[in-house]
């Protein structure tokens, strides 16, 4: 199922996808040629847009699999030790196989050159003729490597743009992969010696009669070996087969190699080209999560960016989408019913693994993303009600330059006032983005992280309490009445109530002695959230003595906090011995919420004072005016 719908996309992308035996790479260099096939100035180092930029200009090239020992050259663009014989060290070893793999490239462009009767790839090929002529290669830049990717440009024209030369490498390239021609992707490094999966067999097997492709059904002959191969995954970037049979337990009814799943040439094209065209993710369709790549696209194109949404979500796209679902009726936009399609794919070395499938509907994707964002929603450390929507992955904002937590990593340590992303458990990203498609429930695992984190940092952020309330409410059910966005002073719940007195007696210890570096919540967080009755007692006891200054000394100050004290208490009984895992999350909570709402009240009384001490200003300057 996933590669036939990756066929579809393709099919509907092909101006984007590269013609057949051709892959989108980036070109370091052009030789730019004259009509005869001289040298018309230096190399050219191109430059370009595109995700790669900085490794060159992305172009269609010619593609082909081969070994770090198999001699394959690719038409017209290839690596600078095949177009100019640069050894990549100056061992004679190297300067052999140098030599071996230039004379390989000149004979494929002497064979180009007489088929298609191309008069740029005659000057390409002149200007190869004429290397070997002189014996050696021209002046080279100071930073041209041997492993960069080079071709050629006569006047304006790029022969391995031209339809005849791509007609020709078509031919010639299918030719040899039907015959059995294998190979991996590498990144050219020098012990790269190892073979695509199948490689290992003694046998190279080739597809003689007719079978019945996997992907679109029709007889075709089928590929030994599938050659192009996804990229980009981590782990193995620089390609992994998503079809291969390497030993013998992975064979069937005696097929080796790609043939236990039989696939014609141009599906074998088309599932990986699209592939590696929504990793690519130019237009949003790729998110990186922990050890895997989502990669999401929809049978029509619609106007929906899933990636900005989760990775950066902007406010008011948020907003736009949370309230589509508050009308009367149900939305248009909740009743698409073009087909959504998301997988997550990782490397198993030179394998891609497939790690999670999903096939729905745009409409039922934005359902699931309004409960995620509802989720998650909960009040700012100061306040203020529509905080900024929090990303699975934290970001760094271009417009303000400040970094935005995320969801992952906020149960995991600081070093140097920032998260530790690589203890992030690698999976804990893919179960966000799992439940943000799909919906269902966050694991208690999670719960736990976050609560951990907590006691270690006698603290609560704003991403570890929406996380604690994500996990809270997507197991128990999405109660729209009970969403725990903020402070809740009719909730009832014991390990809540703890923590809104918890934060009520640091409020009461920080009014008494103001500038204290350490409060009692420095000291007491993690037992007071664990196992309250043996440390709420001592904790009030203490307040008596704060309480007791602040009616001397700031007798408005003192009646809000004891009025607030005593709600609290009022509404708890006795103090838990212990408390379970969830009513610890509820406890954070509490905590979380009424510090957060009276950090909101400070900032409303001292705004109201400061608004009517301009009052007054302005009356006495009316008066001295009159």
């Amino acid at each position: 199922m996933l590669l036939q719908r990756l066929t579809e996309y393709a099919g509907r992308c092909r101006e984007k996808i590269a013609p057949s035996g051709y892959i989108t790479m980036p070109v370091t260099w052009i030789i730019p040629l004259g009509p005869q096939g001289e040298l018309q100035g230096n190399l050219i180092r191109a430059t370009g847009g595109g995700r790669r930029q900085d490794r060159g200009l992305e172009h269609f090239v010619p593609h082909r699999l081969r070994t770090s020992s198999a001699v394959r050259p690719k038409l017209l663009a290839d690596t600078g030790e095949y177009v100019l014989g640069v050894p990549k060290n100056d061992s004679e070893k190297k300067k052999a196989r140098a030599a071996e793999c230039h004379e390989a490239f000149l004979e494929l462009v002497r064979e180009c050159a007489k088929r298609t009767a191309e008069p740029s790839v005659e000057a390409a090929r002149a200007f190869l003729e004429g290397l070997r002529g002189t014996g050696g290669v021209p002046q080279l830049p100071n930073d041209f490597g041997p492993s960069d990717i080079a071709t050629f440009r006569v006047g304006e024209t790029f022969p391995i743009d031209l339809p005849s030369v791509r007609h020709f490498w078509a031919e010639y390239f299918w030719k040899r992969v039907l015959a059995g021609e294998a190979g991996e992707e590498s990144e050219d490094s020098e012990d790269d010696t190892r073979e695509s999966p199948g490689a290992s067999l003694n046998v190279s097997p080739t597809a003689e009669g007719e079978m019945a492709c996997i992907v679109c059904g029709k007889p075709n002959r089928p590929v030994p070996r599938h050659p192009f191969q996804i990229k980009g995954l981590p782990g193995r970037r620089a390609g992994a087969a998503i079809v291969s049979a390497n030993v013998s337990a992975f064979q069937s009814y005696g097929l080796q190699n790609s043939l236990v799943a039989p696939t014609c040439k141009d599906c074998a094209e088309s599932y990986a080209k699209a592939a590696n065209l929504l990793i690519e993710g130019e237009e949003g369709t790729s998110i990186d999560v922990g050890l895997s790549v989502y990669i999401f696209w929809t049978k029509e194109p619609v106007e929906f960016s899933l990636s900005t949404l989760l990775t950066a979500p902007d406010p008011a796209e948020v907003r736009k989408l949370i309230g589509s679902a508050r009308t009367g009726k149900k939305p248009a936009t909740l009743l698409d019913e073009t087909p959504f399609y998301a997988a997550a794919l990782t490397a198993n070395r030179s394998r891609v693994v497939v790690r999670d499938w999903l096939e729905t509907t745009v409409g039922a994707v934005k359902s699931n993303l309004i409960r995620w964002f509802r989720l998650q929603a909960v009040v700012g450390e100061w306040g203020e009600t529509d905080p900024l929507p929090l990303p699975i992955r934290g970001y760094k904002s271009k417009s303000t330059n400040r970094w935005t937590e995320g969801l992952a990593e906020c149960t995991v340590p600081k070093i140097k006032r920032t998260r530790d992303t690589k203890k992030v458990s690698p999976i804990t990203p893919g179960i966000l983005l799992r439940v943000a498609l799909k919906g269902g429930p966050l694991p208690t695992s999670l719960l736990f992280d976050a609560v951990k984190r907590n006691r270690a940092e006698q603290s609560v952020t704003r991403p570890r309490a929406a996380l604690i309330k994500m996990v809270l409410l997507s197991q128990t059910g999405w109660n729209l009445e009970d969403n725990m966005e903020q402070l809740d002073v009719t909730k009832c719940n014991p390990g809540y109530l703890c923590g809104r007195l918890m934060g009520v007696l640091e409020a009461v210890q920080r009014a008494a002695l103001p500038g204290l570096n350490a409060t009692i919540t420095d000291r007491f967080f993690g037992t007071a959230s664990s196992a309250p009755a043996s440390v709420f007692p001592r904790l009030i006891r203490g307040a008596q003595a704060h309480l007791t200054r602040l009616r001397k000394e700031k007798r408005g100050t003192y009646e809000a906090l004891q009025r607030r004290l005593e709600e609290v208490m009022a509404m708890l009984p006795a103090f838990p011995k212990v408390l379970t895992l969830q009513d610890q999350g509820l406890f954070s909570l509490g905590y979380y919420h009424q510090l957060a709402a009276d950090r909101a009240a400070r900032i409303a009384a001292k705004e109201a004072r400061e608004h009517e001490q301009k009052d007054i200003a302005d009356q006495e300057g009316g008066k001295e005016n009159a």
